[in-house]
């Protein structure tokens, strides 16, 4: 006899009560907003918005709510998804052993997309409900130059909404605004919380709003250094780009239909520094569960360096070289003897870079990341890892390369990265098929790394990028080896020459 399929429900305010999965036992009609946040992608949805689900859970906080804002084009059609299900979504916990866990987030009860209503938005922000303004907007979008660390006021969007001719499309323009209008009100400052992966975020965020607000007004540059604060924050869980297959498999295990859910790790960390302009939620109420905790601290320094040094920095050890070498998904890469014994090797170069971490084993936190790398059941891309270089590497790899160099230590694996990246930037695998290279900087680093036989140092030479590392022979001599060995025999040829026999051994076995 051929049992009748369960049906899904369709996620909706309406219909919780009527799923299998757990769902907020908390009264959504009674939050209101207390913080905006720009960029409400998937890591927000797994991270931040997850931690508030869980103190809304324990019945406090119920006026920090979370609004989103979008501002790029691709956000509108984010909006609608979550407006259609009344700002609910699905979170799946996926375990390395199989086990898949669901619960119904409820901490997010708006929706803003600032081209179709950018003065609802300004509005919004200005409301002295909102007291956090928080941000994923990724590394790039700080708009500070890496060469100098300055704001680039060249910027054509910058440049239009300081010119006034419209409204603001930026989240510079719109923020400043905002506080224009607070500061004529009377009103205070909200605290400006980054949440991206940045070292010292906070400074980077108080740097981008404060200079774009000099250039817009003196002034309100000046209400802002004597009002805002920017605490720093250190965010860390994998959470891969929401696939069909992902959707499709929601509704099979869980029987919810839902447009836009996420599917994330089990490890989950946040780390905020305690500098809050206008208050912020108890979030030292969360006590761990699972294997998610919250951590207010006076120095997030050490707890940066560690995820963007290790984690972020081992995610781009693994992903050029893999993508090389004919891997497409992370947990196939990470379990490779050799691009695994690579990114190992590569953590441990990078490891004296790092800060004493209290309590916290470095060893074992690199043990984790190898076996959270290997996880087969989050399904994350390569590609997904290889996206945006320009913007990752020179944050998260170019520094502790610095340091060692600066400390007389080698950097040969960083360099033998960096060589990886540069063979993937020159967008054809070893096959001769296309790489489709996601990139700001595609077309020009692309140029760059196909000139290799002209100029092997030409891809290296982009000092809007590299700095100085171009003129460094205890940099530019392994890079060159690998860049070589690449070329001429290729990745797996390449790793085994950076992967001695022991540590393949060793990779095998995480």
């Amino acid at each position: 006899m051929k049992l009748a399929k369960k049906p899904h429900m369709k996620l909706s305010q309406e219909t919780l009560s009527h799923l299998t999965v757990p769902t907020p036992s908390y009264d959504r009609s009674k939050l209101t907003a207390g913080i905006a946040h720009f960029g409400v992608g998937g890591f927000h949805r797994a991270h931040q918005a997850m931690y508030l689900d869980r103190l809304f859970e324990l019945g406090l906080a119920h006026d920090w709510a979370i609004c989103g804002v979008g501002v790029l084009p691709g956000d509108l059609r984010i909006r609608r998804a979550l407006a259609e299900q009344d700002y609910l979504y699905t979170l799946v916990t996926a375990h390395t052993d199989g086990a898949r866990q669901a619960r119904v987030i409820g901490s997010m009860v708006d929706y803003r997309y600032a081209p179709e209503d950018p003065e609802g938005v300004i509005e919004l922000l200005a409301d002295p409900a909102i007291r956090i303004i928080s941000l994923t907007i990724t590394e790039g979008s700080y708009n500070i130059r890496d060469s100098d660390g300055e704001f680039n006021a060249d910027n054509p969007d910058i440049q239009r909404d300081l010119a006034g001719t419209g409204p603001p499309r930026t989240v510079f323009g719109l923020v400043a605004s905002a506080f224009e209008r607070r500061r004529q009100r009377g009103l205070g400052s909200p605290a400006i919380l980054s949440c991206d992966n940045i070292a010292g975020n906070g400074d980077t965020a108080r740097r981008a709003f404060t200079a774009y607000a000099q250039l817009h007004d003196p002034s309100l540059a000046q209400w802002i250094r004597e009002n805002t604060t920017f605490p720093s924050s250190m965010v860390d869980r994998i959470t891969p780009a929401t696939t069909p297959e992902a959707i499709r498999q929601i509704e099979r295990d869980f029987h919810v239909s839902d447009l836009w859910p996420v599917v994330a790790e089990p490890f989950a960390q946040w780390v905020v520094e305690d500098d809050f302009a206008a208050g912020r939620p108890p979030l030292e109420a969360i006590l761990p569960f699972g294997e998610a905790t919250v951590q207010l601290v006076q120095d997030v320094a050490p707890y940066e360096l560690m995820k963007l040094r290790l984690l972020n920095a081992g995610h781009q050890a693994l992903c050029y070289f893999a993508s090389l070498a004919g891997h497409r998904l992370v947990h196939e890469a990470a379990r490779d003897p050799l691009c695994a014994g690579f990114v190992r090797r590569y953590l441990e170069e990078a490891t004296p870079t790092l800060l004493p971490v209290p309590g916290v084993d470095l060893g074992q936190y690199k043990r984790d990341l190898m076996e959270r790398f290997a996880n087969p059941h989050i399904a994350d891309t390569v590609a997904r890892l290889a996206a945006e270089a320009s913007d990752r590497i020179p944050k998260f790899v170019l520094p502790a390369a610095r340091d060692n160099l600066r400390a007389g230590r080698p950097a040969d694996l960083a360099a033998a990265l960096v060589a990886s990246w540069a063979r993937y930037a020159e967008g054809t695998d070893e096959a001769g098929a296309p790489i489709d290279v996601a990139d700001r900087l595609a077309s020009e680093l692309g140029d760059r790394a196909k000139a290799w036989r002209e100029d092997p140092l030409a891809f290296l030479a982009f000092r809007d990028v590299f700095g100085d590392l171009v003129d460094e022979p205890r940099f530019t001599r392994p890079y060159l080896r690998t860049l070589e060995r690449l070329h001429r025999d290729g990745a797996r040829a390449a790793l085994r020459a950076l992967v001695p026999t022991a540590d393949r051994l060793q990779a095998a076995t995480p």
